[in-house]
């Protein structure tokens, strides 16, 4: 491995205790069955074993359902059947099961202690003259369950059943969650969407998914401001077509005349936009409905979500989920990776419209945990909303991304170490690589240089990660430990050769499928083998840039078709990044590659500076040679541009194609997953 491939990170920084690795849910599970280590573990569970008749991935998932207590209403035939392929895979075969009954029916019925357990704690932007939240509100199981059976009757009365879909489009509230069960309950199809989202994003979603019925609501706090939803749903459906009912959720209080006074197109009825006939409140339309519904028994393969995700060119993409393969694997996810235990408490940065809000919910709540849910801006008032929640709801698991922690990191060591944050057991991130820099401060800072952080990648396509740490694993900064579970994960050459073990860059890849793959593509089995399965037989192709270095951990270094190739030679643009953090006066960096005629692609490197530090030529110039010290003179940046944001998506990915796409005057491709797109005006000006 070349000396400068990895950085400044080549350095064990987490070592668990014996007491912590003996105490976890994977240790337990390797007692069980008799596995030595994790390097054993992940051979177990993922390859071939000459002495067994089924290979490591069928061993596992077929092992899953009776370990972690998945329940099947008709045992399955077989783990699965790819007779047609892994691209086309039948997880599960025979068996019937629903989501709803293991996340929620289980927990709430009257003979079991778990009924009157917090399923959710939700806390409000809000906040009142002393600072402190005023609006946090509980929700039990047995609460969660009969508002959920509301939801399931009336869509059952709107004709709303098994195999249609149904959109979500609501601030982050409580009822999101009885929504989205509600919709399993019946069978229908639930489709998230984001609540940043404007119109266009909005209606391609609806237009593409053909919802009969909308969930929505008049709107939602952010920084301290109302943001109104129900005007942009209306648009939407207007632009759309397709649904017939609209069910506003009160968040604003507008109903009562809590709320601003707003023009309406049946005049000044309910203070927001209203559609006669179509529109109802919540509480009218599911408020009023029986609280009993038996949860319907479906195929195991039965679509359960539909969640999108977006391009780097045309139309977002329509991923089909179903309720065997979604529960197994966040299950799986949570129990092992994030060593859930029955007193946890659980929070993850993200709104419903993003695989991370269906992922924390069902995996979560197939163990009966709780769930912490926020509704606003991470420094809203101050910078310390985050550390003040963790302090005062006692969470023990905390994921975000790592963008977001840059922010926040941004704003002094003093925000985090004003909290009481020892409830912390383990740290969570995902979206993009990391820098050692933003690593290490979330380490030392908010997890006391104890609690592991679990970085995971994988994607909307799996509902869950390819790359996953186990608690009981070593950690170098920015690592992402190694394959997950089940996982038969590989990084492979332009061939399709793997070169895993030669410590190079490459390609990362699935050998094989696992339960929570998605079916296909809700546009079709032809762009769905395009996109995943073409470039090389029977391999899926995930995009990213991979690279496992000579001690075993696997790292990142952001999409592949990000990569820098500077005179024949490639980088990934979160090695740049992080060189760059490196230098005390930059906080944040986005690189990115643009049309050179000497070396072919030149880096172009946007820098977001440290407050109060001042932009000038001679930084440009220090960055400049910084980046290449460490990675080479080829790497050096032809240009330092100085910004104040980047484009990014809610859960704090940046889009790094429209940095690009802005800079070099090309189509930056889909951009409706972009929360703040006007800040690419400051990037075209900033040349």
């Amino acid at each position: 491995m070349a000396s400068d491939s990895l950085g400044d990170i080549d350095e064990v920084v987490h070592r668990p205790s014996r007491e912590f690795v003996e105490s976890t849910n994977v240790w337990e599970f390797m007692q069980t069955y008799d596995i030595g280590d994790y390097e054993e573990l992940i051979a177990r569970t993922t390859e071939a074993d000459p002495g067994e008749p089924a290979s490591g991935v069928d061993w596992f998932w077929d092992t899953m359902t009776d370990y972690l207590d998945v329940d099947f209403f008709e045992p399955y035939d077989r783990v699965r059947d790819d007779s047609d392929g892994p691209q086309f895979t039948d997880w599960y075969p025979g068996g019937t099961t629903n989501i709803a009954h293991n996340t929620l029916d289980r927990h709430a019925a009257r003979d079991v202690e778990t009924r009157n357990e917090v399923a959710c704690i939700w806390e409000g932007e809000p906040v009142g003259p002393d600072g402190e939240a005023t609006e946090i509100r509980e929700l039990t199981f047995h609460e969660l369950h009969r508002q959920s059976n509301r939801v399931a009757n009336y869509l059952d009365a709107r004709g709303v059943g098994v195999g249609d879909t149904v959109g979500l489009y609501m601030p982050m509230v409580p009822e999101v969650v009885s929504i989205l069960y509600g919709c399993f309950k019946v069978g229908a199809i639930a489709v998230p969407i984001f609540s940043g989202f404007g119109v266009d994003a909005t209606a391609t979603r609806i237009d593409d998914a053909e919802p009969s019925v909308l969930f929505t609501g008049d709107g939602f706090y952010r920084r301290g401001s109302e943001v109104r939803l129900k005007p942009t749903a209306d648009e939407a459906v207007a632009a759309a077509g397709h649904v017939e009912d609209v069910v506003v959720y009160d968040r604003l209080g507008t109903r009562a005349g809590g709320g601003a006074e707003r023009e309406s197109a049946a005049g000044s009825h309910h203070d927001v936009p209203w559609t006669e006939g179509r529109d109802r409140w919540w509480t009218d339309a599911v408020g009023t409905r029986s609280d009993e519904f038996e949860t319907r028994e479906l195929d195991a393969s039965r679509e359960s979500m539909l969640l999108y995700s977006s391009g780097t060119t045309g139309e977002p993409k329509g991923i089909v989920h179903t309720h065997a393969g979604v529960n197994v694997q966040c299950a799986k996810e949570l129990h092992f990776g994030f060593d859930l235990k029955p007193a946890d408490r659980f929070f993850w940065v993200s709104d419903i419209g993003w695989m991370m809000g269906p992922w924390t919910l069902v995996g979560n709540h197939h163990f009966g945990n709780t769930v912490f849910v926020y509704e606003g801006a991470p420094d809203y008032p101050e910078p310390d909303r985050y550390w003040a929640m963790i302090d005062r709801h006692d969470i023990t698991q905390f994921g975000i991304s790592p963008t977001a922690i840059r922010a926040l990191r941004e704003h002094g060591d003093e925000w985090p170490e004003g909290h009481d944050l020892s409830s912390l057991r383990v740290l969570g991130s995902t979206g993009e690589p990391w820098d050692p820099e933003s690593w290490l401060w979330f380490y030392e800072h908010v997890g006391g240089g104890e609690a592991p952080i679990v970085n995971i990648s994988g994607g909307t396509e799996i509902c869950g990660c390819f790359l996953m740490p186990m608690p009981v694993q070593d950690l170098k900064p920015c690592t992402l430990g190694g394959p997950g579970l089940g996982m038969d994960v590989d990084i492979v050459d332009e061939h399709g050769q793997s070169i895993a073990e030669t410590g190079d860059r490459g390609y990362l890849v699935a050998r094989d499928s696992c339960p929570s793959m998605t079916k296909s593509l809700w546009s079709g089995d032809e762009r769905y083998l395009e996109e995943y399965w073409s470039t090389w037989p029977d391999l899926w192709d995930h995009g990213d840039w991979a690279q496992k270095d000579g001690d075993g951990f696997w790292f990142l270094h952001g999409r592949a078709d990000d990569a820098l190739n500077v005179a024949g030679r490639k980088v990934g643009p979160a090695e740049v990044e992080g060189a760059a953090i490196e230098h005390e006066a930059v906080n944040r960096a986005a690189a990115v590659g643009v049309p050179d005629d000497t070396t072919g692609t030149a880096v172009v490197l946007y820098v977001v500076v440290e407050d109060g530090v001042a932009e000038s030529d001679e930084l440009r110039a220090e960055v400049r040679e910084l980046v290449g010290s460490k990675l080479g003179k080829p790497f050096r940046p032809r240009e330092v541009l100085f910004v104040d944001e980047f484009p990014k998506t809610q859960s704090g990915k940046i889009v790094r194609r429209a940095v690009r796409g802005t800079y070099t005057g090309d189509d930056p491709g889909d951009l409706s997953s972009v929360e703040n797109p006007e800040v690419l005006d400051e990037v075209a000006d900033a040349r």
